[in-house]
């Protein structure tokens, strides 16, 4: 579903984007090219800052929003997910954010407030809030990161993990095309 929020800003969605059905897209949302929006996506801009303006939700070409995924912002704050980049089953990115390209952020993780590099990889159930994670990292399953002092203890990812992240976007990537392609039989 496609809305307006109430200070009458609408989605942008590109016409080679897929957004399934059953999920929401409200207020300033800008989705690019080739992404895959899942059932049940929650994608919200609708919360003012104190000066009655706010930053869009971008979701960058060729990303994947999963299943039951929320993204918000607070009081006007900005999100920005970035190409080729997969927000798995269920996690919740809540603004302001930023998320680089070619990144894989595991089912039920939480981002807050926080920056996450390109090419890198926050596993399942993993907390990120309140700090800035270089490109090229990997922050494993069930970790609580709370400021930039405690990225010293994540080791950089390996092509292993970024080879798992390339292979879900390029999955979600061929879904596009295939919902796209059978959107009027349902």
């Amino acid at each position: 579903m496609i809305r307006r929020n109430p200070n009458g800003d609408i989605p942008v969605v590109h016409e080679t984007a897929f957004v399934d059905p059953t999920a929401i897209l409200c207020g300033k949302v800008i989705v690019e090219e080739n992404v895959f929006i899942g059932p049940y996506a929650v994608i919200r801009a609708d919360e003012l800052n104190e000066d009655g303006g706010m930053e869009p939700i971008i979701i960058g070409a060729g990303s994947n929003i999963q299943d039951g995924v929320v993204i918000h912002c607070k009081a006007g704050g900005g999100v920005v997910i970035g190409k080729t980049s997969s927000i798995a089953h269920r996690s919740i990115v809540h603004g302001p954010c930023r998320v680089g390209d070619n990144v894989f952020i595991g089912f039920n993780s939480v981002l807050y407030n926080c920056s996450v590099g390109d090419g890198s990889v926050v596993r399942h159930n993993a907390v990120v809030e309140g700090c800035t994670v270089p490109a090229g990292f990997y922050i494993p399953s069930t970790t609580n990161i709370h400021s930039d002092a405690e990225l010293a203890t994540i080791q950089p990812v390996t092509l292993d993990q970024t080879g798992f992240s390339e292979s879900v976007a390029q999955a979600n990537h061929e879904l596009v095309k295939g919902y796209k392609r059978i959107r009027n039989e349902f």
